[in-house]
């Protein structure tokens, strides 16, 4: 008989150590220093470009403020730095000065807007890029302290918040721009008159609603986009073992730079749009000023040019009023995401690249595991002697919290236990050879569901190309072809859909399927059944031992029924591990409290 020990050995358990990016921002450059690389060289020149349009668009601007001036009272020019403006006396020359000021204020300040709207959209898709990147690629013991929930929060929302952020930053400085130039203009024309501001600010209004039409259907295809992106990041932890043991992260990359992609180009056009109604608010306040002082000629004492030039030049500033309380907001919020993001962003322990799978004759045979440890927070496992057989099925079973999933992680080659030795025939292995061995795998937990859109795409993302015919077998393997039957649209069948909602229980099957697909070297079920009831259990584990006679199957379980059908069983309890075959099962009852028939 195999045996095994357990023990509560709190001296074995490392400390846990202080993650090195959490850290506190002292100095507002911490930011700086930390988004160039997300801005990247080429980004750096996008907003130097930028910056540079914004400075001649104020330019231009103010140039057609103080040109219009002369055209409404003609003969007047306003005094600039003391004196009397020199401009051409002649209308036609005024209003070709005035026509390419504006002209080319408009242009620049449009093509601004463009590049700006480029650089924010690049820097959303390295953000997401970026995180997801490293946590499909990290290693699964990193992840273990951080939530489900966070990590959705960091592929998704909080990338939003940092985004906005960088957007807002580009506007302020694109008030500053404009505010500085409007500002210095105003006061050389005329110092006492700089704190004239216009009227009609209510005209600003009517550019609140343009292209809104447009705005509601981007923005709600972004809320789309944004829950299929949750779906590719919920439960991150448990469907990253799955994702990694089908061989599948390019495809994961690939799916999520997808949507990563139409995300950005939606968030390009909502600030596209936002540019364009913000230039309408302009003109309009331009126009309500134009007509408000058409009757500064009536007012006696003050220079009316240089009034009317000092209002032009203030009332270009008032679209900017609203948005720059917002933009500081956004700006004060992105602070922390960008925190939360770079601690994922730069996490540590990312699994190193491995080496090609091992070769069929090895994947033939058993795995004698002569022993492993593994070093839990509140105990220790000690195990000896497990036989891992190709076509056999090992169940491992025991009390909630003893200890079960992070054996399957250590089975599965996706945790590293503490100590390993192993043999295949007469050659001894280490882990990273272990790893190696099994990475052709399935992992298949309790708690993940697919993310895919109709069942076709779920079974083709375990197996690409396969033929329908062989879909449908699979199907039948796992007890889905009545639901399948009966349902609109066949394989093509939403898997979120309101009229087609799945059970949990079918959902497994499904998952389930995928496996036979695989054909793994070692598939491990951890709780995958525990939504169907007994008997749908027990039909689809022997289907499984049915169709997976190359493959080792271990199957993590709290029920009795499959003890019947499993080679070898592995029950864990605090004290004692104890493993035998079935005849050796049968002659624990009397000498291992563990393994007591009234405990089965």
């Amino acid at each position: 008989m195999r045996s095994a020990a357990c023990s509560t050995d709190a001296c074995g358990v490392s400390a846990a150590k202080p993650d090195p990016v959490s850290r506190s921002w002292h100095r507002p450059f911490d930011l700086l220093r930390e988004l160039a690389p997300i801005l990247g060289r080429a980004g750096a020149m996008l907003a130097g470009v930028y910056l540079l349009l914004s400075l001649l668009a104020a330019l231009m601007g103010s140039v057609a403020a103080v040109v219009v001036v002369p055209l409404i009272q003609p003969g007047h020019a306003p005094m600039f730095g003391g004196r009397v403006l020199a401009l051409p006396t002649g209308t036609g020359k005024l209003m070709l000065i005035f026509a390419v000021s504006a002209g080319s204020h408009v242009l620049l300040r449009w093509f601004a807007a463009g590049l700006g709207a480029r650089v924010v959209s690049d820097c959303a898709m390295r953000l997401r890029g970026r995180a997801h990147a490293r946590l499909i690629d990290a290693d699964i013991a990193t992840l273990g302290d951080s939530a489900s929930a966070e990590i959705a929060n960091v592929l998704t929302a909080n990338v939003e918040l940092v985004t906005q952020g960088i957007g807002a930053a580009l506007q302020l400085a694109l008030v500053g721009v404009t505010t500085a130039v409007n500002l210095a203009v105003a006061f050389w024309v005329s110092p006492a008159l700089t704190l004239a501001l216009p009227a009609l600010v209510g005209l600003g209004m009517i550019a609140l609603r343009w292209h809104g039409r447009e705005q509601s259907r981007v923005g709600r295809q972004y809320v789309e986009d944004t829950t299929r992106l949750f779906r590719f990041s919920e439960d991150f932890p448990r469907r990253l073992r799955h994702v990694r043991s089908f061989e599948r992260e390019g495809a994961e990359k690939a799916g999520y730079g997808a949507i990563s992609a139409r995300l950005a180009h939606a968030y390009r056009r909502q600030i596209e749009l936002v540019a364009s109604g913000k230039l309408v608010m302009e003109l309009l306040a331009a126009v309500g000023m134009v007509g408000v002082f058409l009757i500064a000629d009536r007012w006696h004492g003050v220079d009316q040019a240089s009034l009317i030039a000092v209002g032009l030049l203030l009332g270009r500033l008032l679209p900017y009023m609203a948005s720059t309380r917002h933009n500081f907001q956004q700006l004060r919020l992105a602070v922390p995401a960008f925190e939360l993001w770079r601690r994922y962003a730069n996490l540590d322990g990312v699994r190193p690249d491995t080496n090609p799978p091992a070769s069929a004759a090895e994947t033939a045979r058993r795995v004698h595991i002569e022993h492993m440890q593994l070093k839990l927070p509140s105990l220790r496992l000690d195990i000896e002697n497990l036989v891992l057989t190709p076509g056999e099925m090992t169940l491992v079973a025991g009390d909630s919290g003893i200890g079960k999933s992070s054996l399957a992680d250590v089975l599965a080659g996706m945790t590293m236990p503490a100590s390993f030795a192993a043999r295949i025939g007469e050659r001894s292995i280490d882990f990273d050879t272990y790893r190696q061995l099994v990475r052709k795998g399935a992992y298949v937990s309790q708690s993940i569901r697919p993310w895919q859109h109709t069942v076709r795409e779920c079974l083709l993302w375990a197996m690409p190309d396969t033929a329908d015919d062989r879909l449908h077998e699979v199907l039948i393997d796992v007890g889905f072809d009545r639901r399948l039957r009966g349902a609109y649209g066949g394989l093509d069948m939403e898997l979120q859909g309101t009229s087609s909602r799945l059970s949990g229980g079918e959902l497994q099957r499904l998952l389930l399927a995928q496996v036979i697909l695989r054909q793994p070297f070692i598939a491990v079920l951890d709780e995958a059944t525990g939504a169907l009831d007994s008997d749908s259990e027990m039909n689809v584990l022997a289907a499984l031992k049915r169709r997976l006679t190359q493959t080792i199957l271990i199957v993590v379980s709290h029920r009795q029924g499959p003890r019947s059908i499993a080679d070898q069983c592995l029950r864990i309890s605090r004290g004692h591990i104890a493993m035998g075959s079935k005849t050796e099962m049968a002659d624990l009852s009397g000498r291992v409290d563990c393994w007591s028939s009234a405990e089965w």
